[in-house]
């Protein structure tokens, strides 16, 4: 177990679910599930209480089957249902990791996980497992973005960390711009201001009106999410 002490006693992990798909272009590829299993666990081994949100992109995105011609609030309930799958997916490669683990969904199915109750969930932190946060809010219209800011609120999370392909935020696509510059921090009106694809413009102002700072990180970087609880590690910090 790593004993260096975590710079954050609770964090909230955000990734999209194109993260879990590897390389693949669908669905979860056991692989990329099993290393970011691993980052997580070494920010558990920190002693950090650990919250996660994973999107579900990687299998059906409400919004582009609502561009499609399906009715908005069917393809957002779809979508959330997705996220479900990510959680459990993401659950059973935490626990063959020895790590204790809780999926809990905002839309009730007993049989597979928990329902949300805010201080249940508290508990589970408390006792040191990890909670992964399913089915957005529960409510269409609302991106998995907005889910993370709002559990990370009710949870106490001293930041959010999103887990990008890239190390921070950036003035412009980096893949595609040699010149392109990265912010070291940035404040929540002028990501807003610049459009700058930090998170939906929602989950920033959340973020911004109960004063909870935003950790914009690579999740390819081996130990990028650890070296940053260390005190270490390059990213931008959105906040105030």
């Amino acid at each position: 177990m790593d004993r260096t002490p975590s710079a954050y006693r609770r964090v909230m992990l955000k990734i999209s679910g194109e993260a879990l798909m590897g390389d693949q272009g669908y669905g979860l590829h056991p692989p990329t599930v099993a290393r970011i299993a691993q980052e997580v666990k070494a920010v558990h081994d920190m002693g950090a209480e650990i919250c996660m949100v994973i999107g579900g992109g990687n299998i059906f995105r409400g919004l582009a089957g609502s561009a499609q011609g399906m009715e908005r609030t069917t393809a957002d309930y779809m979508g959330m249902l997705a996220t479900v799958m990510n959680a459990l997916g993401m659950q059973s490669q935490l626990e063959a990791l020895g790590i204790h683990t809780r999926v809990i969904s905002a839309i009730p199915m007993d049989q597979v996980c928990e329902p949300y109750i805010r201080r249940r969930a508290v508990r589970h932190l408390e006792k040191k497992r990890v909670c992964i946060f399913a089915a957005g809010t529960g409510n269409p219209y609302f991106t998995t973005d907005t889910a993370a800011t709002l559990r990370a609120s009710e949870m106490g999370c001293e930041a959010v960390f999103k887990g990008t392909k890239v190390d921070g935020v950036y003035d412009k696509d980096p893949n595609k711009f040699d010149d392109a510059k990265r912010y070291d921090t940035v404040s929540y009106d002028e990501a807003l201001e610049k459009n700058l694809g930090v998170m939906d413009a929602t989950a920033i102002a959340l973020a911004r009106d109960n004063k909870l700072p935003i950790i914009v990180f690579s999740l390819d970087a081996p130990g990028g999410f650890r070296s940053i609880l260390a005190g270490e590690g390059t990213y931008t910090r959105v906040a105030s």
